[in-house]
């Protein structure tokens, strides 16, 4: 039986991907780069700053000024997050329906910690949750399931009573490896089927996820 819900942030339940992308070609075109597409931006989905630096610096080569690039962006990324977060669809009524239902509920993301707790903050979500596990935060960023694994400990669920949101394919491989049950609800790119096959539903919003439950419930109770 499903006791915990672990929610990943970026592209699972806020629509950041998009400001981030359009902060990155802005930045980008700045710096004199034109050259970078969705297609391009699908390659640093779910990963932490470290794997996300080295996908620029792999397309750009190593003067490229990963430093600059980054910093500013993220001032205008988090600078628009403060204005207007995002919410993406269900979101709240899934929330609403996990604490009327007693689960146990953290957010397990690659991003920071201060990043995290403003940007919940700003969105009004923030008490929604029992725990956060960031990425500033553990030794190894997703694909590995340490973030996930953490997150279950946090909470005090087992693997096998936990379920895992997630958006991105390093995020369901993760979940997978660490033996959580994960459910996949797509944002930029629907998951290739190596990624697909791991997950135990995909579905299309965080509305969905309140259907999954209520049959999961039924079929424990058999």
């Amino acid at each position: 039986m499903i006791k915990g819900v672990i929610f990943d942030m970026d592209g699972l339940m806020i629509d950041s991907e998009t400001v981030t992308y359009q902060m990155f070609v802005k930045k980008l075109h700045k710096l004199g780069y034109d050259d970078f597409d969705e297609e391009n931006y699908k390659a640093v989905l779910g990963k932490n700053k470290k794997g996300i630096c080295q996908v620029f610096i792999d397309k750009y080569g190593d003067k490229f000024p990963i430093d600059d690039f980054w910093d500013e962006s993220h001032i205008w990324i988090d600078e628009s997050l403060r204005h207007h977060v995002p919410l993406k669809t269900g979101l709240v009524e899934l929330l609403e329906y996990l604490k009327a239902h007693h689960y146990k509920t953290v957010v397990a993301t690659s991003s920071e910690r201060a990043r995290v707790q403003e940007i919940l903050s700003h969105g009004h979500i923030l008490h929604y949750f029992d725990d956060m596990v960031c990425g500033d935060e553990v030794s190894k960023g997703k694909p590995d399931p340490e973030t996930f694994l953490t997150a279950c400990q946090k909470i005090n669920v087992q693997p096998q009573e936990a379920l895992v949101l997630e958006d991105s394919e390093p995020g369901i491989l993760a979940a997978h490896q660490g033996h959580i049950d994960v459910i996949c609800i797509p944002d930029k790119k629907y998951p290739e089927d190596f990624f697909a096959n791991r997950t135990v539903a995909i579905l299309e919003s965080l509305h969905d996820v309140i259907h999954y439950l209520d049959k999961e419930k039924k079929v424990c109770a058999i």
